[in-house]
């Protein structure tokens, strides 16, 4: 068994590496750059109103029952509940642990330019999104594949590379059995509860709410995800304040050590640019989406008409997610000075993210609190974890539709539910296999999504432009496709 595991954990390191070397970051950036000015720079131009969007609960007109199945507002917190998740906690720490401090500037530019990837994710995801036979609505880069982009073959080929991959995602990705994993190894750590105690766990409590479809996933996250980012973000911020002295200092050597070399931890290998860049990168697209295009599936159920405006709402879900908790994160790793230590998480046992940010939240408080802190990150991490995992549960249950009709959905979520377990049971050296998986697979779903956005980008285009005219960002309004097989 363990050769089994060596040979997978050797295989998914040069697969996940190969994959995210420089033309994953050209492609990713060029992209978010491409459409940045095909928009007219829309994450600048629109933020004022996405603000005001996100804080009112969505357009104007929420729609009805008739026009998606949750509200713009729950359409957001589904797709935060997806990104929002322990790439927050372990994939900021782990992307510092192997790219250095450096890692968190080139998460930071990932989200910059990712807003406006988010944005026309959704925008496409409202204007080809589908009526499906049961009335439900389905929406994504499969349907925009499908029925936006003129060479009808290409379409079919890119949306059913993205279905495919989504449901490989969504059972053994970052989206289940990376949450999975890294929930019981913090809880393990921090507590003493067995792997298999916190995986059962997760099972019945996962199950109870996938199973109700949608409309439960968005009531739940409706509620939980708002209440566990500003639970986390008081956390983070005690760290940050704690040390506030060393935050110049710490923002500063984040940004020097994008751009140059850095002396490993303990000094015994150097850590390259591209080594910064490449899990920066990543780690970014790990924790905020953009480019990934799963969150367009989220928004592709919301009950609205009117695709810029949803689009508005969903760019705010990159900034939440990298801009804010992110950075969070990588600031009180920095500032604690935890970071120093991480070639404690790099030896034999393996990198488990978690740990280092727990170590972070423990020294970067007054001693009064350091046991409480890391018992802080290891309840977030539970909190984040779950409703990622409910979250991809139907990015996952979209994708298996698309490929096997509305019939696949049950069996999906007790597949799901059954990855699920299996994930929480990885440790010691084996413990990166998941996170390469996880990698792999977001970059199999970049790639198909990366180029429908490309040659949809006038689509998008359009669209905004037109609504800048008229200064209204409900000047569209589009139905749903009904649904063919």
């Amino acid at each position: 068994m363990e050769s089994v595991l060596e040979t997978l954990l050797k295989v998914t390191t040069g697969v996940s590496s190969a994959l995210w070397g420089l033309p994953m970051v050209i492609l990713l950036f060029g992209t978010g750059l491409l459409l940045s000015l095909r928009t007219g720079f829309v994450q600048i131009q629109n933020f004022t109103q996405a603000v005001r969007l996100v804080l009112g609960g969505g357009p104007r007109d929420d729609g009805d029952a008739d026009d998606g199945d949750i509200t713009p507002f729950q359409a957001l917190m589904t797709a935060l509940s997806a990104t929002v998740g322990n790439g927050n906690i372990a994939g900021v720490a782990t992307a510092i642990a192997a790219g250095g401090p450096g890692a968190a500037f080139w998460m930071w530019a990932t989200a910059v330019f990712g807003m406006a990837t988010k944005y026309s994710e959704a925008v496409l995801a409202i204007r080809y999104r589908v009526r499906m036979e049961d009335g439900t609505m389905a929406g994504g880069p499969m349907y925009y594949c499908r029925y936006g982009l003129k060479n009808k073959t290409l379409g079919a080929v890119l949306g059913g590379m993205f279905a495919v991959c989504g449901v490989i995602h969504a059972l053994f990705g970052t989206g289940n059995m990376f949450q999975s994993q890294q929930i019981a190894l913090a809880a393990n750590r921090q507590f003493g509860v067995p792997l298999w105690v916190t995986g059962l766990l997760l099972s019945v409590l996962v199950g109870l709410v996938i199973l109700g479809g949608i409309k439960r996933i968005g009531a739940v996250v409706e509620r939980l995800v708002p209440a566990m980012i500003i639970f986390y973000f008081v956390g983070a911020l005690v760290v940050v304040l704690t040390n506030v002295t060393q935050v110049p200092a710490a923002i500063w050597l984040i940004v020097q050590s994008a751009f140059s070399p850095q002396a490993a931890f303990g000094g015994a290998i150097g850590i390259s640019i591209q080594q910064a860049m490449r899990y920066g990168v990543a780690r970014g697209v790990l924790s905020n989406e953009s480019g990934i295009g799963s969150a367009a599936i989220a928004h592709g159920a919301a009950q609205t008409r009117y695709p810029v405006a949803q689009g508005t709402i969903a760019m705010m879900g990159t900034f939440i997610d990298t801009i804010v908790v992110c950075t969070l994160t990588a600031t009180a790793i920095v500032v604690s000075g935890a970071y120093n230590q991480a070639e404690f998480l790099a030896g034999e046992q393996g990198l488990a993210g978690s740990d280092l940010t727990v170590l972070a939240f423990n020294v970067g408080t007054p001693a009064l609190f350091a046991g409480w802190a890391g018992s802080l990150v290891v309840l977030a991490s539970l909190v984040f974890g779950f409703t990622t995992l409910i979250g991809w549960s139907y990015y996952g249950q979209i994708c298996s539709e698309y490929i096997f009709g509305i019939r696949s959905v049950r069996p999906f979520r007790i597949i799901f539910i059954m990855t699920l377990f299996v994930g929480a049971l990885f440790e010691g050296p084996w413990a990166p296999i998941v996170a390469n998986i996880g990698d792999i697979c977001n970059a199999s779903l970049a790639i198909p999504n990366l180029i429908a956005l490309i040659l949809l980008s006038g689509v998008v285009r359009k669209l905004t432009y037109e609504a800048y005219e008229a200064g209204d960002l409900h000047v569209h309004e589009v139905v749903p496709i009904e649904h063919e097989r």
